[in-house]
């Protein structure tokens, strides 16, 4: 099977280190094909950066249909784009952050979601809420470090993680931590025999649910919230993503 991963900011460095990831996970006869848009931020920390990295997402699922992609992984915390993605898409698209919620939460009671900046609480409290997952979820921490801090220097990325992880061990008894950004994936399994509690870098258990879709033969469902965009003109710039 082929699964793209979409590293949805144009860090290059950072899909390579995502990449490493998928592929460490996938089985033998899984191709992992990970890409980064050409156009947009370097980084996404807030709304803003989202929505100007949803076209090139899109761009790059347009490709993968033309191509014949079996399914797809968004790689990014915010899980940016999804809902559209299942629109267009025929295949299962995998948003990281939901993808290790649902595993954190089969072989753990309660979990922490560890991530960047404070204001990540609320884009995760509301990703916890859409995904009915608040209840699971003992508590949000931050590192207070921007995103490509992991990329240049993930030595002092892995001492911040590892504190912030173990306050939620060991002061909110969390079960299991979920990392909140993509750039943190190749510090998963250090950090894990740390704690000696499971991590959830969510590149990885989304890779592993595509793959289980697929070999079930199970596709997006299109019978009513995710049917697939309405055919109408769009004009200017974006009359290629014209839906058909």
């Amino acid at each position: 099977m082929k699964i793209m991963v979409i590293n949805p900011n144009t860090t290059e460095e950072m899909t390579q280190s995502i990449h490493e990831t998928a592929c460490k996970c996938a089985r033998l006869d899984t191709k992992i094909h990970t890409v980064n848009p050409k156009d947009g931020p370097v980084s996404i920390e807030n709304y803003y950066d989202e929505a100007f990295a949803l076209t090139g997402i899109l761009k790059e699922i347009r490709k993968g249909e033309q191509e014949g992609f079996d399914a797809y992984v968004i790689a990014c915390a915010n899980d940016p784009g999804l809902y559209a993605a299942r629109e267009f898409a025929r295949g299962p698209v995998i948003g990281i952050a939901e993808a290790s919620m649902h595993m954190a939460s089969l072989v753990a009671a309660k979990f922490s979601i560890v991530s960047l900046f404070p204001r990540d609480r609320l884009i995760i409290g509301e990703l916890l809420h859409r995904y009915g997952m608040e209840n699971k979820c003992v508590s949000i921490r931050t590192c207070n470090l921007a995103v490509l801090d992991f990329e240049k220097d993930p030595d002092k990325g892995l001492e911040q993680l590892a504190i912030e992880s173990r306050n939620a061990v060991e002061k909110d008894s969390a079960e299991a931590i979920c990392l909140g950004c993509a750039g943190m994936s190749k510090l998963a399994n250090e950090l894990e025999k740390d704690l000696g509690v499971p991590v959830f870098d969510g590149v990885a258990e989304a890779v592993k649910l595509a793959e289980a879709l697929v070999d079930l033969g199970k596709r997006t469902s299109k019978a009513l919230y995710f049917e697939a965009p309405t055919k109408k003109e769009y004009k200017g710039i974006y009359k290629e993503y014209e839906p058909k």
